[in-house]
């Protein structure tokens, strides 16, 4: 089993990896294998809705050339996600969330069933706004929400003060053993994802 923990922040090793890092370490303790990814610092396209993911014979977004592929195909081989975050004026960084717009857009399937959580990084404010952002993504994509003791944040604006943040160091510990233990029931059930029906979409203007 392994888990993906998704680094949405412009700084490879900032404050966003100084969280996940603790919540790899209880991953791991449990046997578990992990990998911290790291977006990058470059621009992420937005999805332009083309449409052409959901063309017959289409192989995922019609951008290929950019880090939404590569975190597409690593969560292939993954069995939950943890996505880490930033807080820019109450929300998400814009670059997570145009990677993930589009990687859970046109490839719903890679996550569909798979454990998930967020963990969101602040200076003071705002970190509760930007982690319900973030966990809609899990709920439309009926990926189970692996929760914590509180809401999943830590505060600092250096690894240091983030280090500083025992309740929120805690948290992340939380987290990690949680998604370890649910990973855990899920392998040990060896029950097949539910079967699922054809999507209806209704639309309020017709």
């Amino acid at each position: 089993m392994k888990v993906l923990l998704l680094n949405g922040s412009p700084h490879e090793k900032g404050c966003v990896f100084t969280a996940l890092n603790e919540v790899a370490k209880e991953i791991a303790a449990a046997g578990i294998g992990t990998k911290i990814f790291w977006i990058g610092n470059r621009p992420v396209r937005d999805c332009i809705a083309c449409g052409g993911c959901s063309k017959p014979g289409a192989a995922g977004c019609v951008f290929q050339d950019d880090v939404c592929t590569e975190f597409v195909e690593k969560m292939r081989s993954a069995d939950g996600l943890i996505v880490g975050s930033p807080v820019y004026y109450a929300g998400p960084s814009g670059s997570l969330c145009s990677l993930l717009d589009r990687a859970f857009y046109s490839a719903k399937s890679v996550f569909s069933g798979k454990p998930a959580a967020c963990i969101v990084n602040c200076r003071r404010g705002g970190a509760s706004a930007a982690f319900d952002r973030l966990n809609k993504y899990f709920t439309i994509c009926q990926m189970p929400v692996v929760s914590s003791q509180y809401w999943n944040d830590t505060h600092g604006r250096t690894p240091d003060e983030v280090l500083q943040d025992a309740e929120g160091v805690q948290t992340m510990r939380v987290l990690g053993k949680n998604m370890a233990y649910l990973l855990r029931c899920q392998a040990k059930a060896e029950l097949p994802f539910p079967a699922q029906e054809r999507k209806i979409a209704t639309n309020f203007i017709r």
